[in-house]
């Protein structure tokens, strides 16, 4: 019936507790105490997938050096324990669990004996997990509208039609638009004894999603950094894909806490590495380059980078117009400059949205068009560099 068991449920609570997702194993503990009914914002469902709760948290007070109107130095956010204080040095530091604003923090005699410094035992966790997982790509975005999901969503599809057994796992978790663009709203995730089953569009493509746990697909996810981190740690460490030739990892865009978060987790799973999308203009450039900067300081290899609404051919008279002009010679003299692959231009067309909107792939809905074609090649590309490194 789905239903988790208590024993699941409680490691979950406990696991949770740490990660700020106490809202959502409490509700595993409901459903394996048997309760059917499952509220958030007010709604209520009787499904059986798990839910998620999405209320705002209580604002917290701003940190006294901000107060002052001076700025505290930035600690990474693993660097830093979701119950610590705003001051806190971070765990690798030299004054962890020694400076005066680790005084009363409840991690204060780990940090000091040198403990918190160890590995979070979840990476080897997540290492055993995807083993089995030949390719593990992310999907990265410097600014939101670009079409990061579409891609995302038609990579899976691409992937899936060369018949090769492939997953997407959609951590954009205040947007989850992954369930819609694959033809999977109101399916639900279940528990078995191997942990969380995604859920398949067919034999070949597996899909994992808050927007499957939500009773209410309009609810606002409302969740700070370190809640949503304890949902991607599950997502990780839970969801069983079996052997996969490529799991591909739709994120948010820009560089956040989820970012963090993945690449942390997945140090020790030899991830091949990034997917960035962008359209032509500099606007999106500019943004772009900031994202590559990110990957290098967290060595995360990129892959390349794809140049998505590169042009709209008239379905009339075939003129091309550049709706997002590359004025500065777009996303390939960007890769050239910053010595980076350049994965290929997808066109503006009105079959990806259609494709979209629909749940269905553009190979199976426009299987002669050009964009369908462009998809196609950046996924020969993709390949290649993969089956390189």
């Amino acid at each position: 019936e789905g239903r988790p068991s208590p024993s699941f449920a409680q490691g979950v609570l406990v696991g949770a507790t740490s990660f700020g997702a106490v809202l959502l194993a409490t509700e595993l503990l409901k459903k394996a105490a048997g309760e059917t009914e499952l509220r958030t914002g007010g709604h209520s469902s009787s499904s059986a997938s798990a839910a998620v709760t999405v209320a705002e948290e209580p604002q917290a007070e701003a940190p006294e050096a901000a107060q002052n109107g001076t700025a505290a130095p930035a600690v990474p956010l693993q660097e830093k324990p979701e119950n610590a204080p705003e001051s806190c040095p971070g765990v690798s530091s030299e004054a962890a669990g020694k400076a005066e604003s680790c005084a009363g923090c409840p991690n204060q005699k780990l940090c000091a004996s040198g403990e918190a410094k160890k590995p979070d035992p979840a990476v080897a966790d997540v290492k055993e997990r995807l083993k089995d997982v030949k390719r593990k790509i992310l999907v990265l975005s410097g600014k939101g509208g670009v079409g990061k999901s579409t891609v995302s969503a038609q990579l899976s599809f691409g992937f899936a039609a060369r018949s090769m057994d492939a997953g997407l796992l959609d951590v954009d978790i205040c947007g989850p638009s992954v369930p819609r663009m694959l033809g999977l709203v109101g399916q639900d995730v279940h528990q078995s004894a191997e942990g969380w089953s995604p859920v398949y569009v067919d034999d070949r493509l597996a899909v994992m999603s808050i927007g499957f746990m939500l009773p209410n697909q309009d609810d606002a996810i409302i969740w700070r950094g370190p809640r949503k981190n304890g949902l991607i740690k599950q997502f990780l460490t839970d969801v069983s894909w079996g052997p996969l030739d490529a799991l591909i990892i739709d994120t948010p865009p820009g560089t956040s806490d989820e970012h963090l978060s993945i690449v942390t987790y997945l140090q020790d799973s030899s991830i091949d590495g990034a997917v960035i999308v962008t359209t032509p203009q500099e606007v999106s450039l500019m943004d772009v380059r900031k994202e590559i900067n990110f990957c290098k300081k967290v060595n995360l290899p990129v892959i390349g980078v794809i140049e998505n609404m590169s042009g709209f051919v008239c379905p009339n008279c075939n003129h091309e117009e550049k709706i997002f002009a590359p004025s500065t010679g777009g996303a390939e003299e960007m890769c050239s400059t910053m010595q980076v692959p350049f994965l290929g231009r997808i066109p503006l067309d009105g079959h990806v949205a259609r494709a979209g909107d629909a749940g269905m792939s553009l190979a199976q809905m426009s299987p002669d068009s050009k964009v369908a074609k462009a998809v196609d090649a950046v996924i020969t590309k993709i390949l290649e560099q993969t089956d390189r490194s």
